[in-house]
């Protein structure tokens, strides 16, 4: 099969977790299109919207000079950044709610600002705007992602992927996220990788280490995971083993006229809100 990346499969490491967490889900969140506009729908969260402020306000240094990165405060940054998040918007719904997530955004990078670590040195950038590769020629499926950042190990000739993140709880040991950008990585730049870390943000000083998982099985971890989505999409069968769980249950609320559509993000997805919704934190990633 001619490689054609306009009919191919997309799979990322947030797609991915959605299909494992329950297929519906990965159905209303990654497929579906509302039938009246033919744009993806997606739920906006106070969790979700703090994430994507602290991250655009870091990933932003990468493409500035070493010594200018620090130059203008992050808390100046962070206040334009949030205009894009205030009230509705970012699934704020009280004054409130939005002033203690607005106060946690401001202690984690005053924390990065105080101990920038690898945000001092050198930082690779990948030249595409979606870094992605051909996970399979052969199914036409593509693995994508953006990484957070690229450290540039000057004596190592190599690089050191670093996540950040913003939420509370700690990463699953069995995760697909740092195996999925150890990939990505490997695949679209020349430089080995030598270390993955995640960095809590929220709490640490600087980032965690974690083991490097062997590539060649975790690549066909990955791909095993992508042809079931692959098929799955053939067949048009996407159920809930639940029959309704808390991972698909809120965007069916949405289709059943539930939510508030406050805008479209920059995914061109409209963007709602659920105003009874129990939301729970989870680790915030913006693709």
């Amino acid at each position: 099969m001619a490689k054609d990346k306009y009919s191919a499969v997309w799979v990322s490491h947030s797609s991915i977790s959605d299909w494992l967490s329950c297929p519906r889900a990965y159905f209303l969140k990654n497929v579906y299109k509302n039938p009246l506009t033919r744009k993806k729908v997606a739920i906006v969260s106070p969790p979700l919207s703090l994430g994507q402020a602290v991250h655009e306000v870091i990933e932003s240094l990468s493409v500035l000079a070493v010594d200018r990165r620090l130059a203008e405060p992050l808390l100046a940054k962070f206040n334009r950044t949030w205009e894009k998040v205030k009230g509705k918007k970012g699934g704020f719904l009280t004054e409130e709610e939005e002033a203690k997530y607005k106060e946690r955004g401001k202690e984690m990078l005053g924390r990065v600002e105080r101990n920038p670590g690898p945000l001092k040195n050198l930082a690779v950038k990948i030249q595409m705007e979606l870094p992605y590769y051909w996970l399979s020629e052969k199914d036409n499926i593509i693995l994508c992602g953006k990484i957070d950042w690229l450290e540039y190990l000057k004596e190592e000739e190599a690089v050191h992927i670093i996540d950040f993140k913003t939420g509370k709880n700690e990463e699953k040991t069995d995760s697909l996220q740092l195996p999925i950008y150890y990939l990505l990585v490997s695949h679209t730049q020349d430089r080995p990788v030598k270390k993955v870390s995640y960095w809590y943000i929220d709490r640490e000083s600087k980032p965690v280490e974690q083991k490097l998982k062997d590539l060649e099985s975790a690549e066909e971890k990955i791909l095993k995971i992508a042809k079931e989505m692959k098929l799955a999409r053939q067949l048009k069968r996407f159920k809930c083993p639940q029959g309704g769980c808390r991972n698909c249950l809120p965007m069916e609320r949405i289709l059943q006229g539930e939510g508030e559509l406050v805008g479209i993000d920059g995914m061109d997805r409209e963007v709602y809100i659920l105003a009874a919704a129990k939301q729970t934190e989870k680790q915030s990633k913006i693709l």
